[in-house]
C-alpha cells in the first residue's frame, strides 16, 4: 500500500517536533503515513501549498509565520479556525476545495483539563498577550465556562480588540482586558501567550497573580523550564506546565481531521520528554 502524505510547512522548519509526533501516531494507529517537514519560501507559501496538493498530499500542518495566510488561502474554514483567525491544518474536501481547521485551543484544553486534570470550570484564567497564539486558543477556553478571564497585554487596546471579538462566546463569563501591570490577585490559571521566554524574557507582571494554589502553563516548550514557569515557581506556583503536551495534543486532533483515527497522546509525549 503506497504511503499517504502529510507534512508540516513553515519556515524555519527544521526544529519542529511534527514529524517524529506523527511517525509515532503513524507506528501506534498502524497508517500507511509519511510525514514530513517543508520549508516554503517566506514570499511562496500559496505555491507550497498548491505544489504539496497537486503532488498527492493529504494534509498539512502549518506554524510560523503562515498561519494567518493558510487562513486567507483556504476556500472554506470550520468553525475553530473562523474564530481563531488562523489555521495550522488544511485538507482538501471532497470537492477538491482547500479547507482550514485549528486545533491549537482544542490542544490547549486538552492538555490542561484531560491530561494535567487542572478543572476550568469555574476558575479564574489570566492569559498573558494578545497576539495569534491567543487569539487561538480564546474559544475554547471559554468554551470549558471558567468564571473569568483576563487578557492582559503590553498594548491594552490589542488585548481590549480581543474581548470584543470573543464577546458573543462569554457569556455569563467575566471577560476583560488590561495591561500587563494591572492584575495584582491570585488566579487559578495563568497561560503565558507570549514568547518572551523564546527569548528568556519575562512579561512585566506582579508574582501576586501566584497564589498556593495558581497552575501557571506557558505554551511554550523547552527541555529545560521556561523562564515564565522558573518565575512562577520562584513566586510560589506549585504546579507548572509547558506548550509540549498541547503540541502533542493539537497534533492528536489534526491526526483525527485527516484520518478519523484518534491516537493515545500520552505514550508520546512520555517518549518526547525523554528523547
Amino acid at each position: 500500500m503506497k504511503n499517504e502524505l502529510y507534512a508540516v510547512v513553515g519556515n524555519p522548519i527544521s526544529h519542529s517536533k511534527s514529524p517524529r509526533i506523527h511517525s509515532l501516531f503513524a507506528r501506534q494507529t498502524g497508517g500507511p503515513i509519511e510525514y514530513t517537514a517543508i520549508q516554503a519560501p517566506l514570499e511562496d507559501f500559496a505555491g507550497t501549498v498548491k505544489h504539496f496538493f497537486e503532488g498527492g498530499g493529504k494534509g498539512l500542518n502549518v506554524t510560523v509565520p503562515f498561519k494567518e495566510q493558510a487562513w486567507t488561502l483556504a476556500e472554506h474554514r470550520t468553525p475553530r479556525a473562523e474564530m481563531a483567525g488562523a489555521a495550522n491544518t488544511l485538507y482538501l474536501d471532497q470537492d477538491n476545495d482547500l479547507v482550514a481547521d485549528n486545533t491549537d485551543g482544542v490542544g490547549i484544553v486538552r492538555d490542561l483539563h484531560d491530561n494535567q486534570k487542572v478543572p476550568l470550570k469555574g476558575a479564574r484564567i489570566l492569559v498573558l498577550g494578545a497576539g495569534g497564539a491567543v487569539r487561538g486558543v480564546l474559544g475554547p477556553l471559554l468554551a470549558e465556562q471558567p468564571a473569568a478571564l483576563t487578557i492582559a497585554n503590553r498594548t491594552v487596546a490589542k488585548a481590549e480588540a480581543l474581548v470584543r471579538l470573543f464577546a458573543h462566546s462569554a457569556e455569563n463569563i467575566a471577560l476583560s482586558a488590561c495591561g500587563f501591570d494591572q492584575p495584582a490577585q491570585p488566579y487559578d490559571v495563568i497561560i503565558n501567550g507570549t514568547s518572551a521566554s523564546l527569548q528568556g524574557d519575562l512579561p512585566p507582571i506582579s508574582a501576586n497573580v501566584i497564589g498556593p494554589d495558581t497552575v501557571v502553563y506557558d505554551m511554550m516548550y523547552s527541555l529545560q523550564t521556561t523562564t515564565f514557569n522558573q518565575w512562577a515557581k520562584d513566586n510560589g506556583a506549585q504546579r507548572v506546565y509547558d506548550g509540549l503536551g498541547m503540541l502533542v495534543e493539537q497534533a492528536a486532533e489534526a491526526f483525527y481531521v485527516w484520518r478519523g483515527v484518534r491516537p493515545e497522546t500520552a505514550p508520546v509525549i512520555d517518549e518526547l520528554r525523554n528523547d
